[in-house]
């Protein structure tokens, strides 16, 4: 797949935080509007375990793009449905950009310390934690990308449902098979078909600069 040892070590603790937050933030949102399916299936948690699914986590490694184990919840519990389903779904994707910008916060904090921004060792600690950041940054873009199953399709998705239930499940069906084509031909054929590295470059050229880093 073209990752060494060391570049694999380097971004699985990304990985692990990053899914794991982004489904913990389903499963609290979920909660906080009056369902307690995600409680009740032992997902309102921070264990890593509860959450990573392995071949999801594998893909994020060796390709930049992957899944965790997908939150269940009961809409029937939602006071306001559709609202709160778009809710659910978003908090998944915010919770990615935020702790995003926390490694780049950490990043910025350590690279004010003389000690550490003059030796390569500690440059190297500081370019780390960005690219844990920068990492966070592609699963708040990937995620937000309206294609079933992602995050982004449930924006619509949530409408459809309740119109045509039979055409959202063939969405999902055929969604999610386009969406690993997509994968393979990103990673393995180079072709550029979501864009997603110049947006997320571009939104970290933004907090490099509004942060400061020289």
């Amino acid at each position: 797949m073209g990752l060494d040892l060391t570049e694999i070590l380097k971004i699985a603790p990304a990985a692990v935080i990053g899914l794991t937050v982004h489904e913990f933030a389903h499963a609290y949102t979920a909660y906080r509007l009056g369902d307690n399916t995600a409680k009740d299936d032992g997902r309102l948690t921070l264990n890593p375990l509860k959450h990573i699914d392995w071949l999801g986590f594998f893909l994020i490694v060796v390709a930049g793009f992957g899944w965790a184990k997908p939150v269940s919840f009961n809409p029937d519990n939602l006071k306001n449905k559709h609202r709160d389903e778009i809710l659910i779904s978003i908090a998944g994707p915010i919770s990615n950009f935020v702790v995003a910008v926390i490694f780049f916060v950490i990043a910025r904090l350590l690279y004010s310390i003389e000690l550490l921004n003059e030796t390569s060792f500690g440059l190297e600690v500081i370019n780390l934690i960005m690219i844990w950041g920068v990492i966070n940054f592609s699963l708040f873009i990937f995620n937000l990308i309206p294609l079933p199953p992602l995050d982004g399709s449930h924006i619509y998705l949530t409408f459809i449902k309740d119109i045509n239930p039979k055409l959202m499940m063939n969405m999902y069906k055929y969604g999610t098979l386009v969406l690993l084509a997509i994968i393979i031909g990103e990673s393995q054929f180079k072709i550029n078909i979501l864009h997603i590295s110049q947006l997320v470059g571009g939104i970290t050229s933004f907090f490099i600069q509004l942060l400061g880093f020289r």
